[in-house]
C-alpha cells in the first residue's frame, strides 16, 4: 500500500516533469488516448506518428500520451508543443494527416493549419 510520502513523491515528479515541459526536447507531441480518442482511431495516429519519427530518424522529440482532452466530438487530437511553450492543437486526425504534421509542422517548422482547432470553430 502507498504511503502518503509515496503520493506526494509521485506528485512532485508529475509537477517537476510538465514544469519541463519542452525543456529538454524541440517538440512535445501529446495524443489524446482516452476511450473516445481510441474510439476514434488515436492508435493509429500515434502509431503513424510515432513511425514517422523513428524513419525520419528525429531526434529531441517527446511523444506522449493524455486522457480526455474534453472535446470528444473532434477526436482523434494531437497537440504539437514546441520549445517557445507555444501549443497547435490538431483534430479530427488521421494516420496520413499524423505524417503530414511530421513534414509540414516539425520537419519544416510550418503548422498545418486547415487541421487545427481553429480551422473547425467556424
Amino acid at each position: 500500500m502507498m504511503t502518503v510520502a509515496d503520493i506526494e513523491k509521485i506528485r512532485e515528479k508529475a509537477k517537476q516533469d510538465m514544469a519541463s515541459g519542452t525543456k529538454d526536447t524541440k517538440f512535445r507531441i501529446v495524443v489524446g488516448m482516452a476511450t473516445c480518442g481510441i474510439a476514434a482511431g488515436a492508435r493509429k495516429v500515434m502509431d503513424a506518428f510515432c513511425g514517422e519519427i523513428k524513419s525520419r530518424d528525429l531526434k529531441d522529440i517527446k511523444v506522449s500520451m493524455t486522457g480526455c482532452v474534453g472535446v470528444c466530438r473532434y477526436e482523434p487530437i494531437l497537440e504539437v508543443y514546441d520549445d517557445m511553450k507555444r501549443r497547435t492543437t490538431y483534430v479530427n486526425m488521421t494516420a496520413d494527416k499524423a505524417r503530414r504534421v511530421v513534414a509540414e509542422h516539425i520537419v519544416n517548422g510550418r503548422p498545418c493549419m486547415d487541421m487545427t482547432i481553429g480551422a473547425y470553430e467556424k
